[in-house]
């Protein structure tokens, strides 16, 4: 079985420290976006949630205020352990870069003219946007497992409409969602044979 597919294994469940920790390691792991990392952390290296359980909480992050892999954070860290586990997640993911970010704008304050700084700020943009290409793509690959392709194609219409049309994202969600909805409705996942 690839890394790309659910794992086989039932879903384990962190303790406190274990959360924080895996948090921390995701955070300071995450060049230019931690999503990637929290994905294959929780779904393929610990197996603490499955790649349709990852989906439906990402999808309800978005729908959140807030940049989408810390209200992730607080969504999973409440299903494992109510708002403790939230409050530890939270901490885990922003508590590491906060104090190294400030670190760093010290030292970028004075150091921010080397060329070698802007060559490498360039490579770990590059990097990071490779690791957003790939995470697209395992999450988009539970949506085509199922025999009724409505998940699949409503991320395609989502993307056609954004990416191709150019429409903006929160017209594109307000028409899409109570699709989305109903069709969630009707058709609950595990109902669905494969």
């Amino acid at each position: 079985m690839t890394d790309l597919a659910e794992p086989d294994s039932a879903v384990v469940r962190p303790s406190l420290l274990e959360l924080f920790l895996a948090f921390a390691h995701v955070a300071l792991s995450g060049f230019g976006g931690a999503l990637p990392w929290a994905r294959r952390m929780i779904v393929e290296r610990k197996r603490w949630m499955t790649a349709e359980e990852f989906n439906e909480d990402f999808a309800l992050s978005q729908f959140l205020p807030g940049p989408n892999v810390v209200n992730f954070s607080v969504v999973f860290g409440a299903r494992i352990a109510g708002a403790a586990g939230a409050a530890v997640a939270f901490v885990g993911l922003m508590g590491p870069p906060l104090v190294i970010v400030t670190i760093l704008a010290v030292l970028y304050r004075h150091y921010g003219d080397l060329e070698a700084l802007s060559r490498i700020l360039s490579g770990i943009g590059a990097a990071a946007a490779g690791l957003i290409v790939a995470m697209t793509i395992k999450m988009a690959l539970p949506l085509f497992h199922r025999r009724i392709g409505w998940p699949a194609v409503i991320a395609i219409i989502a993307f056609i409409g954004v990416a191709i049309m150019r429409w903006p994202l929160p017209l594109v969600l307000v028409v899409l969602a109570p699709f989305a909805f109903a069709l969630a409705w009707f058709y609950p996942a595990g109902t669905v044979k494969r």
